[in-house]
């Protein structure tokens, strides 16, 4: 039975595979009469037995030539390779300038001889130290005894007895009394802590508090797990992934935070260091091409379109960015930041990674759909592409949702102890940031799909096949 592949009509013959393409004319049927041999001639075998060979001369003149497997394609069509020239070109022209603009935008936003900025509050010196006992008992001073029983209300205190592994007093015992509260960390025997000290008398120990654990041994296990799985998994090009990963945090931490410390504008400076790290992460983990230049293009538009939305509807909500981690942030350095500003940033580096696994997925699928079938064309390659982009951009959008939700679960949490109701629960401060950064993001996501895949297709359908 002939039967028709319904998405012909949007991606051509994809999925069109013939037994014996060479039996048959353009515009005959699946199955075509077979005329009988001349006289004198010995019958064929069928396929099934064995391949039909055909003498010289004997060919049939509506029979095709068959064409070598993983070359051109004969539709009368001229040399590609000008025309690929053409698109590289096309493409130097569009990304040259916007590379240029990253690096100027970096060295004119870049706190040059400037201090770095300080807290105006004392943080103290960090020390390491090992937990050796813990006691639990009323809370008394130095020196005080415990007369009687504690009252009923009275809150019982943790007291700690360590030795400090290094600073001005390694190697010396301390002992330090904690309350009891619900928000206090349970330290035990052999916790490995950080102590703030804070410069005054090594032997008082005042001079001395418990702020956090040690968590450089796990975390560095950790990190090298994932090192090993990415590069077992990717070889050459998932070492490239670590190597770009590792300079994004670099371009983050020496080029994001002092530059918004020292008071730039926290969205142009995102806004900068974002395309340094597309640059380098793209191109660095994909290699200098078309088709990563095609994905980089498609990252830049998505990127505009949610900063724009984010700086659009952060306003037209009120929103002032002033959570409590920001107000943390300008009371330490003691000078105003630009709250909104810093809730623009947020969004645009937070995107960053999505957008960038969306525009690769998309550009990677029209090439290799071209790979596949030489002979579609833009149109063809846009239809089926798209609809690969409908099923990664529905993941991609959970991903991002759950990942914010997950940042703000505390938040959700505390604001739902309210019982004021969900609607002033969605529109408190807190919440309505990730509500706009959620959306923002997603609608950013979900136009990268159609605009990087007409863009991989208008690209793709011009290169030469051998370049693919």
């Amino acid at each position: 039975m002939n039967r028709r592949d319904i998405s012909d009509d949007d991606t051509g013959p994809i999925r069109r595979v013939t037994d014996t393409p060479s039996d048959r004319s353009p515009g005959t049927s699946r199955s075509p009469r077979r005329t009988p041999p001349p006289e004198g001639t010995r019958r064929p075998r069928p396929p099934a037995q064995r391949p039909r060979t055909a003498e010289p001369g004997r060919r049939r003149a509506a029979e095709p030539k068959p064409e070598p497997v993983g070359h051109g394609h004969s539709h009368g069509h001229g040399p590609a390779a000008p025309a690929s020239r053409r698109v590289r070109l096309l493409l130097m022209w569009l990304l040259i300038p916007l590379a240029v603009a990253t690096v100027a935008g970096m060295v004119f936003l870049y706190p040059w001889g400037k201090d770095p900025a300080k807290s105006v509050f004392p943080q103290g010196t960090p020390v390491n130290a090992t937990v050796t006992g813990t006691i639990t008992g009323p809370c008394l001073a130095e020196g005080q005894v415990q007369v009687g029983e504690p009252p009923p209300d009275a809150k019982p205190c943790l007291t700690s007895e360590l030795t400090m592994t290094d600073g001005p007093a390694s190697g010396k015992p301390l002992k330090l009394t904690l309350p009891i509260e619900p928000s206090t960390p349970r330290f035990a025997a052999g916790d490995k802590v950080v102590l703030s000290y804070n410069g005054g008398d090594v032997a008082n120990p005042a001079s001395f508090q418990i702020v956090d654990f040690q968590r450089g041994t796990p975390l560095l296990l950790l990190a090298g797990l994932f090192a090993l799985a990415v590069i077992v998994l990717g070889r050459w090009q998932g070492l490239a992934a670590l190597i770009a990963l590792g300079l994004s945090f670099l371009v983050l931490a020496l080029f994001v935070l002092p530059s918004i410390l020292a008071g730039e504008s926290p969205l142009l400076v995102a806004i900068a260091g974002a395309g340094a790290i597309m640059f380098v992460a793209l191109y660095l983990t994909h290699g200098l091409s078309a088709r990563t230049s095609v994905a980089v293009l498609g990252t830049l538009v998505s990127l505009v379109l949610i900063g724009v939305l984010s700086a659009i509807f952060s306003a037209a909500a009120s929103l002032t960015g002033l959570d409590d981690s920001t107000s943390q942030l300008i009371g330490s350095l003691g000078h105003g930041v630009d709250a909104r500003g810093l809730l623009l940033a947020g969004v645009v580096i937070g995107a960053l990674g999505v957008l960038d696994d969306v525009t690769v997925t998309q550009t990677s699928a029209v090439w290799e759909l071209r790979r596949a079938n030489p002979a579609l064309g833009w149109r063809e390659l846009y239809g089926a592409g798209l609809r690969i982009g409908r099923d990664h951009v529905g993941s991609a959008v959970n991903t991002l949702v759950m990942a914010y939700a997950g940042a703000a679960l505390p938040v959700l949490l505390y604001t739902s102890l309210s019982g004021v109701g969900l609607g002033s629960i969605l529109g408190a401060e807190n919440i309505a940031q990730e509500i706009v950064r959620t959306l923002a993001g997603s609608v950013g996501i979900v136009a990268a799909v159609p605009v990087t895949t007409v863009l991989a297709a208008l690209i793709a359908s011009r290169e030469p096949q051998e370049s693919l």
